[in-house]
């Protein structure tokens, strides 16, 4: 967790506290509509990272559980991890990029987390310089 400081939509000054958890799976994909190697069948080694934020933190000091966000981000990813993700849904109607992969995990995920907590970025790397991202 690190300490940034956070001006809300009035401009005034307050704490910002954040946490994150990154967690690895494999799967095949291949890009519809696209020209490329990437239209062919083909897999990667993902990472995706979840980052959640609060001004305050509870009685024990903590933003959010660790070991809790981490759960919330297997649960998802266990139903992609070494599938053909053109097949299993939403990605069997939505492309399956790291911009959409990004955006399903926020929306798994983001209605799990405890308020004041919000989830406020998805991450996910298809290669070790490759990533997207995706904020609300």
């Amino acid at each position: 967790m690190f300490y940034h400081e956070y001006r809300n939509p009035r401009g005034f000054l307050r704490s910002m506290f954040e946490i994150s958890v990154e967690e690895t799976f494999a799967a095949g994909h291949a890009l519809r509509g696209y020209r490329g190697k990437c239209e062919r069948i083909h897999g990667h080694n993902y990472r995706v990272q979840l980052l959640v934020e609060s001004s305050q933190l509870d009685s024990a000091g903590l933003l959010m559980d660790f070991v809790d966000l981490k759960r919330m981000l297997h649960a998802a990813i266990e139903r992609l991890d070494h599938q053909f993700l053109n097949e299993v849904p939403p990605f069997d109607q939505v492309n399956p990029t790291a911009e959409n992969m990004a955006k399903y995990f926020y929306d798994e995920i983001a209605p799990q987390v405890p308020p004041p907590a919000r989830l406020a970025a998805v991450k996910v790397w298809e290669t070790e310089t490759s990533s997207a991202a995706y904020r609300p």
